[in-house]
């Protein structure tokens, strides 16, 4: 893994009483970027999530849906997946993509239109059971060499150490953080996952 790894964090499908202030505390924390994959929510209830936290945080902010959205805040960009995989014509902000095999990440190089691409699973899900590994060590590598690759898939603080040799720009959670509401826990989190790097 790359010196200053690119650390994302993926929201959990259904938001927290207290959302905006937990991701407020994990940007304030030092991810690079919050991913807000709300897939069951309205545009409205997802605008009020982005309002309720700083605007000094929202460049650092990545929409899986409600692209709309993008023309109200000045957001970091958008994340193309299965659900979304187009974005709203003329757009020409930045753009990050899911990856499930090294051919999607060779189409998304060839491309050239994306920062990154998240690649999955790396490890055994934590949130999706069952969905285990299917790409090697070697993949990643293969995948690595084409763009910037952030692993996905059953990332927590100690599995860190494992991906050091592979040649990845960062890492992204979910499910290790999806049933965290605390603000203190978040931040101590936070340090659990840089102490391992």
């Amino acid at each position: 893994m790359v010196d200053n790894p690119i650390r994302i964090v993926i929201t959990g499908s259904v938001p927290f009483d207290n959302e905006p202030q937990r991701l407020t505390t994990l940007l304030s924390a030092g991810w690079s970027y919050i991913h807000l994959r709300y897939p069951e929510l309205s545009l409205r209830e997802v605008r009020r999530i982005i309002e309720g936290i700083p605007q000094q945080y929202h460049s650092r902010l990545k929409l899986h849906g409600h692209f709309e959205l993008v023309n109200e805040f000045n957001l970091g960009g958008l994340h193309l997946n299965r659900r979304c995989p187009h974005p709203p014509a003329g757009y020409m902000g930045e753009l990050s993509v899911s990856c499930h095999s090294v051919e999607d990440v060779a189409r998304a190089a060839e491309s050239n239109r994306f920062a990154y691409v998240t690649l999955s699973p790396i490890f055994a899900s934590i949130s999706k059971p069952g969905y285990v590994p299917r790409i090697t060590e070697d993949q990643f590598e293969t995948a690595g060499k084409m763009m910037p690759v952030v692993a996905l898939g059953g990332i927590a603080p100690h599995k860190i150490p494992d991906m050091a040799f592979i040649p990845v720009a960062g890492y992204a959670v979910l499910g290790y953080l999806s049933n965290v509401s605390a603000l203190r826990e978040l931040e101590l989190i936070t340090e659990d996952f840089r102490s391992f790097e």
